[in-house]
């Protein structure tokens, strides 16, 4: 049985693998993305692979959690909000650069496809 935490682990297992056919099977026909790394919102499909197959190709791409900062908050039977902080690191002009980005997805268990909606953006610099 599918808990929601299994359908972060996949996506990000995907990220890490750079598997980008196995990051589009985890998002619905009809998923809002909004991205942590572009000003556009992809709302097709070719828009996604797009935004997946330009992130992938940074050099030395990965993700990890913060494990303590996952919430999973029930909606309804199947759906699940799930929310934290992740840790993305690439190589930007020749140095390892990491990225601390917030998160919020809703996820339908009852789908083959669970992911509908994804929010992710960086976490500001503080003042």
């Amino acid at each position: 049985m599918r808990i929601p935490k299994d359908v972060l682990v996949e996506w990000m297992d995907a990220v890490n693998s750079g598997d980008v056919e196995r990051l589009l099977a985890l998002y619905d026909e009809q998923a809002v993305l909004i991205p942590t790394f572009s000003n556009k919102l992809p709302n097709t499909a070719e828009k996604l692979r797009e935004y997946f197959e330009k992130l992938g190709s940074r050099e030395g791409l990965s993700i990890a959690l913060h494990e303590k900062t996952l919430q999973v908050q029930p909606i309804k039977e199947n759906v699940y909000t799930l929310s934290g902080i992740y840790n993305w690191r690439f190589n930007v002009e020749g140095e390892m650069l990491n990225f601390e980005a917030r998160f919020s997805y809703i996820v339908d268990l009852s789908k083959p496809r669970p992911i509908m909606h994804h929010h992710s953006s960086q976490v500001p610099r503080m003042l």
